[in-house]
Parts: structure tokens; sequence; C-alpha cells
């Protein structure tokens, strides 16, 4: 069971919602040491430059090297610890129970806005240990990262981003010319990751944008694109109801509205989907003003790891009433311009997900998962069983522990031939490494994670979402400033803005009451 769960069946008892929503809010994140951390991934060791230089990554634990100074853990060789993901053969997917598509298309636009190891399209040039990330939730797939790449996507009036109108609707602007090449307006924007594999079809329809992953599916695309489409209505709301505002002060108040929308759906839709319980919590930043937790973010290497969901990634997406390979999808936005915005969140919601964990990797994913592998050894991570004490849960003290146990007689023989798989690697459960012990992991009940997955992702969200400058004590918990930032027309926005369906009505047509949501119609509560 959950810190999460445990916590809610203790408060059963009451009926204060805001007090609950607060004492569950403070300790999902107490359960561990708070920012700031001692070591970031600059050095193995404590240094000032490994305390100040934020193109490093930081790290929740120190650095474990492995086996051979007498501090660290043995380290199987990579391509056989990587098999551990393959489905086996003759085998299908298995299907997560409560997710669908929507779910992971959109922890993957919000985890691409902070969580950005520097990679490049060159792979001889990867670099594991650094980081491009600005460390706060701010929308920069949509904004970009830098002055520099807003500025390239600013319309220059009206307080708007630049786009197109495609059949009827509104896109952001190609990326490429007729040529092939960049458009010279958009030449500051990161490339698209990947560009070695893209089709000249694919590449003709990636979008100039902030983020250098938003092109990479048309799902993720379709998220950006919900968003340039409300940034650009609430840019008009704003301009009607302030006539003397210039296109900058247009532009940074929709920014504003914008990401604090979208940091509330993170918690009221997203953390809800994940959350095992039945308390819906809330987004109430009054939780952090005095929290001991409010510190400046810095974005650590096992929260980068352990969002490598790309167990989630089915082999085959269905669009409409046909079926696609998933790979043709990557770097491809065909889908999203032929079905419109509307259609292509309901086709995304009406998708199943893979289950999280081992042996269950779509074919096309199998290189992501042992990139993340090799991330993590580069990097030092500690062990499995080490993060799990560092969340106040218990060691996991033999093999079957880790991956857990079903009453379901198939299930349980894989179960345990899984165990004698990584017995094997492994030798010794404390040499199991972080990354493989996260997916080894059984889906907790009622929910789409493993625990302990389950339990970083929350402390991490919290302690980053709800630390945001717009939402402190002295923007929004003024009240003077917090007009002065959002103005009465976005707060009302804000307030009556809950999930993604709310801000898709208002920006496409057709949509009716067809389902949009990152919980499967058909989910019961077990």
């Amino acid at each position: 069971m959950s810190l999460l769960s445990i916590v809610i069946k203790a408060l059963d008892a009451f009926d204060l919602d805001d007090d609950i929503n607060r004492f569950v809010i403070d300790r999902t994140v107490n359960v561990t040491r708070n920012r700031p951390h001692p070591w970031s991934t600059r050095h193995d060791y404590i240094s000032w430059s490994g305390l100040t230089d934020r193109t490093y990554n930081a790290r929740l634990l120190p650095a474990k090297p492995p086996s051979g100074d007498g501090r660290g853990t043995s380290r199987p060789p990579l391509d056989q610890v990587a098999a551990l993901f393959a489905r086996l053969p003759g085998t299908n997917q298995r299907l997560c129970v409560k997710s669908t598509g929507l779910f992971p298309a959109f922890a993957q636009y919000l985890t691409d806005g902070f969580i950005r190891t520097m990679l490049h399209n060159d792979d001889a040039k990867e670099d594991r240990r650094r980081t491009t990330s600005n460390h706060e939730i701010d929308l920069s797939p949509l904004y970009g990262r830098t002055e520099t790449q807003t500025l390239a996507l600013r319309a220059g009036n009206g307080g708007r981003l630049k786009s197109q109108l495609l059949n009827g609707e509104e896109y952001s602007p190609f990326l490429y010319g007729a040529d092939g090449a960049v458009k010279p307006e958009f030449a500051g924007l990161d490339l698209p990751l990947g560009l070695k594999n893209v089709t000249p079809a694919g590449k003709a329809t990636l979008f100039a944008v902030g983020g250098d992953r938003v092109n990479a599916v048309p799902q993720t695309a379709m998220l950006n694109t919900l968003f340039l489409r409300e940034h650009n209505g609430v840019a008009a709301m704003l301009a009607k109801d302030n006539p003397a505002w210039d296109d900058d002060r247009l532009f940074e108040t929709a920014r504003n509205i914008l990401i604090v929308m979208f940091i509330k759906i993170v918690v009221e839709e997203y953390i809800n989907h994940i959350n095992t319980t039945e308390f819906k919590l809330q987004c109430d930043p009054k939780v952090a003003w005095r929290a001991k937790w409010n510190r400046p973010n810095w974005m650590t290497a096992e929260f980068s790891l352990l969002y490598r969901w790309h167990g989630l990634v089915m082999e085959n997406v269905t669009w409409g009433d046909k079926a696609h390979p998933g790979n043709s999808t990557l770097l491809n936005n065909s889908l999203l311009l032929g079905s419109g915005l509307a259609d292509s969140f309901v086709n995304t919601a009406a998708n199943r997900t893979a289950s999280l964990g081992l042996e269950n990797a779509a074919s096309f994913m199998m290189f992501a998962e042992k990139g993340a592998i090799n991330q993590a050894r580069i990097n030092n991570v500690a062990s499995y069983n080490d993060y799990r004490v560092a969340m106040g849960m218990e060691p996991a003290r033999n093999f079957a522990a880790v991956v857990g146990s079903s009453d379901k007689p198939d299930e349980q023989a894989r179960l345990t031939a899984l165990a004698k798989r990584l017995e094997g690697l492994y030798g010794d459960v404390g040499n199991v490494e972080y990354y493989v012990g996260l997916f080894a992991e059984r889906v907790e009940k009622n929910g789409p994670l493993p625990e302990l997955v389950s339990s970083m992702v929350a402390m991490d969200a919290f302690s980053q979402a709800l630390t945001n400058p717009l939402l402190s004590e002295h923007v929004w918990g003024n009240p003077h400033n917090k007009k002065l930032a959002f103005t009465d027309a976005g707060i009302k926005l804000i307030e009556n803005t809950q999930t993604l369906r709310d801000i898709l009505a208002r920006n496409s047509t057709g949509l009716g009451t067809r389902f949009v949501g990152m919980t499967r119609k058909e989910w019961k509560r077990i």
C-alpha cells in the first residue's frame, strides 16, 4: 500500500477537504530529504560547482560507482539488462487497466518541458550528465526555453503566438520551408530530436515549436496545438478587455494564465489519475507557502530516469478505424493534420496503453530502454533498494519481493521466472539497478504506476509544481498582485478549468459529448 493510501485511510473520519489536501501533500513531499540536494551529476562528490551549476542535474542520493572501489554494486552486461524490457517470444503486450492514450501523451508533453537530458541528433555527441532544463514547469514546449526562442515564436501583435490556418483550424507554422531547410525566422529553435530517421513526408509536417520533443509523435504535437490555440484565445480576450495594453503585456499576461492553468491540470487531472485513492487532490498553492520544502526547483537525475515510461507505448496505435504501427507515427504529424484537433483527442483517448513494467516494451522503444539504463550508469546512480529506503519504504529482501505476486496462475508463473532472471543477472538483490527495479515492480492496485515510481512522482510533482513563482503568496496569494498578473477574466478562466477537455471544448469544433480523458470510461475501482 502506498504512503498516500495510508495517509488517506487515516483521515477517513474527517470531512475537511482543504486540511486533508494540505496534510496529504505535505506528507507526500516530506517522505524524504528536501532540496537543496548536496550532490549533482557535475561530480561524484560534493563541490561548489556541483552545488551551483544548474546545467547539470541534481542528485537525490550520492553517486554510487560500480564495484571495484569497495562502495558500489555489480553491473551485468548492458545488453542483457536491456533485454529484461523486451516482450517474451509469442506474447502480446500486457494492457493497463486504468489509462487511456491521453495519459502517456500528457506525461510526455509535461516532462519534456523540464526533464531535458542533453541529447543531440548526432548520437556520438550525447552527454547524459547535463541538462538544458529551466527546472520549472513553464510550458517551454510552447513558449521556448530561452528569450530568443520565445521571440521567434511570437507573432509580434496582440500578444499572440505565430500560427497558420489549415483546413479552417489553427496550428503552429511549419518549421521547414519548401526547400527542405529550416525557415530563417526559426533558426534559433532547437531542432527536433531524431531527425536522421525522419521521412521527407514526415519532415514536411513538423511544427515550429518551443521544444525539441514536441514533434516526436502526433499526440504531443496535438497537446501543443491545444495550448497554442488557448494562448491566442486568451490574448484576444485580454486585448478586448484592455485596449491600451501593448503586445508585450498581452503576451506576458496570457502566458501567466496558461502556465497556472497548466499546473492546475497537472495536479487535478494528471496526478489524480495516478492517485490510487478516492480522495481528489486539489491544486492549492497555499500548501507550499509555509512548507519547508518550498525551495527553488532543480531537477534530479533520478527524476529524469523514473519518468522514462517507454513501457506505456503500444506497438500499434488505433486512429479512427485504422491501426498504425507505432513507429510510423514518430516525427510525423499527418494523423493530427488529417483528423483535426477534436478527433485527434478523441482518437488518443480511445486507445489503450501498455502496462508499465519489464517484459512489455514495444519493439521500437527498446533503444530507449537501453539508453536509460546506460544513462543511470553514466551518472553512477545508486541501487534500487537505496531509493526504497530513501523514500521510507522497506528494502526488497529477495527477488520475489521486487517483482511481487499475483493470484492469477499464468501471471504468477511469469513473475517467478522474472525473479529468477533478475537473480541470474544480479546475484544479490542489493545489486539491482535503480532503473531496472523501478519497472520490475508490479503496477499498484487502482493506479497505472508501480509503487516506488508513484511515490517519487508524487513527491517531485507537488514540490516542483506548487512552488512555481506565479503561485507564490506574493503573487497568487496577494489579491492586488493576483489581479495584476492574471486579470479578473483570467482568474475566472483558470478557476473554470479542471481538465484538458475543458480547454479543448473552447478551442475546437465537433467535439460534442464524445469522451476525452486519461482514465478509461470502463475502469472500475477494486
